[in-house]
């Protein structure tokens, strides 16, 4: 059976071989080797630190080692950043159990010729704690980019549109434990009561601005948490269950969820319609749709159906049929890098094709809406070629349609736009943009 830095090293194996997600290729691990709540905690934590923080880590081993880091075997490198990361980021582990540990695994990971290596530059490492190299050019985008292990392209250009020490806030909240946000079912209870259930447990929580009925919690096994089973919440981060508040639907419209999975924008559109009206949740991948279902099924949100279907491709039958329509579109993703560290390694050129498929969603979504309705457009990406410039394109063809100003649990807008950003909001980076047919 494995430990918990074993389990560590294997999704960091599969994460650089396999190109998995490092969440996933952890459950696998964990599930396979039912590793116990503190073993699965810490691995996960070593795991997500390592490629949080890889290239400064790297930095730190170049310090110590002759060889440098991009010489160095994979696994060997691997090894070398999760002892780095125990020494420098983990106060609880003394530094002699992180150093033996890290040596150990040499051994069960079959690269016990490197052990002298590995142990050689932590004992550096530790020597050096209170006073750690320093990152060469602070206060220049490049800094940024090692510090934080974001790509230098990324940090140049925050830093040119937002300012120095917006980027580094941004960056430093990218590489920050995301919260668990928990979204009551209020139709089958209030936050209050939740809360009590809650306190009985003595598990501790706080309470956001908005929306008015999450809750957040420091992390957790979400099926093991109370009234999971009973259906009394789901997890959806705050910036997109305020997104689904702000297109202000109302009992007894009728919804389309575009884009729906994981499915969270229309079980909020269900609490927020209080249970009725229509709902149709659209994936382009069929398999997504189970999930949905199930967790509908769960919260008792039978007003919910399904289909698999193209967003980008005019379906006739639903023409002007939708009282709001909800386009959360695909996108970069740059603004969930702290749920999905891997995303800082997306090349700009990857990026390229994304915003005329997200022209090419809207325009054919708005097709759908009825007039006087409402078109909400979303993205998890704080890049304003993904955001911004799709809706000033698609209006500059549209004169039927134009932003609506909006106020919700004391967030407002004017304009109709607004970007969430991780070190202001709190909450992941997310655009939210809401659109609204002339009537006639």
């Amino acid at each position: 059976m494995m430990n918990s830095r074993q389990a560590a090293l294997t999704a960091l194996e599969r994460c650089g071989k396999d190109g998995a997600w490092v969440s996933a290729a952890l459950d696998a691990v964990i599930k396979k080797e039912a590793l116990d709540r503190r073993e699965a905690a810490l691995a996960s934590a070593l795991a997500f630190g390592v490629l949080q923080n890889r290239d400064y880590y790297d930095y730190l081993i170049s310090c110590y080692s002759r060889t440098p880091p991009a010489r160095l075997e994979r696994k060997v490198r691997d090894i070398l950043r999760l002892g780095v990361c125990q020494l420098v980021s983990f106060d609880r582990i003394p530094a002699r159990a992180a150093v033996n540990e890290t040596v150990a695994l040499c051994a069960s990971a079959g690269v016990s010729r490197a052990s002298s290596l590995v142990n050689a530059v932590l004992r550096r490492v530790a020597e050096n704690l209170e006073e750690l190299p320093r990152v060469p050019g602070e206060g220049t985008a490049a800094y940024l980019a090692t510090r934080f292990s974001h790509p230098l392209w990324l940090a140049e250009r925050f830093v040119d549109e937002k300012g120095y020490a917006f980027t580094e806030a941004l960056f430093a909240a990218d590489n920050a434990p995301a919260p668990l946000d928990l979204q009551v079912n209020t139709l089958r209870c209030s936050r209050g009561d939740y809360l009590r259930l809650l306190d009985e447990r003595g598990i501790a929580y706080e309470l956001p601005p908005y929306p008015e009925n999450c809750v957040c919690l420091s992390g957790g096994t979400v099926t093991e948490l109370p009234g999971y089973a009973e259906g009394l919440f789901y997890i959806q981060d705050r910036a997109a269950r305020t997104a689904v508040d702000i297109a202000g639907l109302e009992s007894g419209m009728r919804v389309l969820d575009a884009c729906a999975s994981p499915g969270g924008k229309s079980f909020a559109a269900a609490m927020n319609m209080r249970g009725e009206g229509e709902i149709l949740a659209c994936d382009i991948h069929e398999k997504k749709l189970s999930a949905i279902e199930a967790t509908a099924a769960r919260l008792g949100l039978d007003m919910i159906e399904t289909r698999s279907c193209d967003a980008r491709i005019f379906l006739p039958e639903y023409e002007k049929a939708f009282d709001a329509v909800i386009a959360d579109v695909p996108c970069s993703g740059f603004g969930v890098i702290r749920k999905k560290p891997e995303i800082r390694d997306k090349r700009p050129e990857e990026l390229a094709a994304l915003p005329e498929i997200q022209r090419d969603i809207l325009e054919n979504l708005s097709r759908y809406v009825r007039p006087g309705g409402i078109l909400l457009y979303c993205t998890c990406t704080i890049l304003r070629e993904e955001n911004e410039a799709v809706v000033e394109a698609f209006l500059s063809c549209h004169s039927d349609f134009s932003l609506c100003g909006f106020s919700v649990g004391g967030l407002a807008s004017q304009s109709g736009s607004y970007t969430f950003y991780p070190p202001i909001d709190g909450t992941d980076g997310f655009f939210v943009s809401k659109l609204k047919r002339t009537a006639t």
